[in-house]
């Protein structure tokens, strides 16, 4: 139990502190008991993480872990609101557990500065009573579920991307887990992480909230929770929609017969670490490819990006061929089939793919641009924006 509270004697100061949870007759004083007593792990001190530290230190959930491996940076600051510019620079669970801290004394604040793998998770998250997810990577969302699964944990998951955000709660005890929803992680490289397919400032905000909320009717027993729904938000119609679902028999984690019994290799499962496909793909330095242009040397270099990416930032002379509309695009590259092309995207993850895909099709001299027009812009041309 935190600091100061003790079960049936709340101090002077957290009755004026808590009046307005103390006011209303389904929370009380043995309601804010619970949440002083409870204790929840946030995966992820970003876009999700920030405003989910700031609710439930606020509502005085008495022990709050946060893990997370990052530094602030400037790009963040749009969006990850417990950061200021002074911050850049420093680990993110540092300066979050100061302002945390600053808000409330009356918590305790465990920082976990660490990436999230098979051989720490369960150790950490047998700890806590709610594991709350807030990454923005399939491998952890997967090592998430599948840990709270073998824990008997509840789930509070949360996603965003672009205008548009998802929460649930998942909680193998009573319903569908995350892989009943999502069996199997979508292609490497299909799916635009934040950093490249952006994400609307706001929208971080509204979708934690959600989760916050049902963090703190899971610790207190009030209302009915997300267990067995699906919201999905839409920021430009301003519009949520609900899906029920259902737990799948056939689960390999929480069905009748599972077969996976233990945490597995999830950058492995997710496609996250190079195949025998990606080992064949050569890379290439965007100054080499540069050095090559200046030269006046035959290349082709493709540009797989899509249409709101383009518009952001391009490098002159590339061909842009959408990975949306790539197979179609394969015909008029014919003529490049026994010369040098040079593929880029964002950072160099959907172009990876789009190399092993040419290089199917029968193109001899396909390469990889190493770092994407990210690196472009850092190391060839710092006019290029960087987005």
């Amino acid at each position: 139990m935190p600091m100061g509270a003790r079960k049936g004697l709340l101090r002077p100061d957290q009755f004026e502190r808590y009046r307005r949870h103390l006011s209303l007759p389904e929370m009380g004083i043995e309601g804010q008991e619970r949440l002083l007593e409870a204790s929840v792990l946030l995966i992820g001190a970003g876009g999700l993480g920030c405003p989910l530290a700031l609710y439930l230190a606020a509502a005085g959930v008495g022990r709050l872990g946060l893990l997370d491996d990052d530094v602030v940076d400037l790009s963040n600051l749009q969006r990850q609101i417990l950061y200021s510019t002074a911050d850049i620079g420093r680990a993110k669970v540092d300066v979050a557990q100061e302002r945390v801290r600053a808000l409330n004394p009356d918590i305790q604040v465990e920082v976990h500065k660490l990436r999230l793998d098979s051989g720490n998770a369960l150790e950490i998250f047998k700890n806590y009573d709610v594991i709350v997810d807030g990454t923005d990577n399939f491998p952890t969302r997967y090592l998430s579920n599948d840990a709270c699964v073998l824990l008997g944990k509840p789930n509070v998951y949360g996603s965003i991307f672009r205008f548009d955000g998802q929460a649930s709660v998942f909680d193998a005890r009573s319903g569908p887990c995350y892989r009943c929803l999502f069996p199997e992680p979508p292609p490497p490289g299909s799916v635009p992480s934040c950093a490249e397919g952006g994400v609307l400032g706001v929208l971080p905000g509204l979708i934690a909230t959600v989760q916050a909320t049902e963090t703190i009717k899971l610790l207190t027993g009030l209302g009915r929770s997300l267990v067995g729904r699906l919201l999905i938000y839409d920021a430009l119609a301003m519009e949520w929609t609900e899906f029920q679902l259902k737990k799948d028999p056939d689960c390999p984690v929480c069905g009748e017969h599972p077969t996976v019994t233990e945490l597995i290799d999830y950058l492995d499962f997710c496609g996250a670490v190079p195949s025998a496909g990606h080992e064949r793909v050569e890379t290439v330095s965007a100054d080499e490819v540069h050095a090559q242009m200046e030269r006046g040397e035959e290349l082709l270099l493709v540009d797989v990006r899509e249409a709101d990416e383009v518009a952001c930032a391009r490098i002159e002379g590339a061909q842009w061929i959408p990975l949306s509309d790539f197979e179609a695009g394969l015909v008029g590259l014919e003529a490049w089939k026994h010369k040098p092309i040079i593929v880029h995207c964002h950072k160099g993850g959907r172009s990876q793919g789009v190399c092993e895909r040419l290089m199917e099709a029968g193109f001899e001299q396909v390469k990889n641009l190493d770092g994407g027009i990210e690196a472009w812009s850092l190391t060839v041309d710092d006019q290029v924006p960087r987005y």
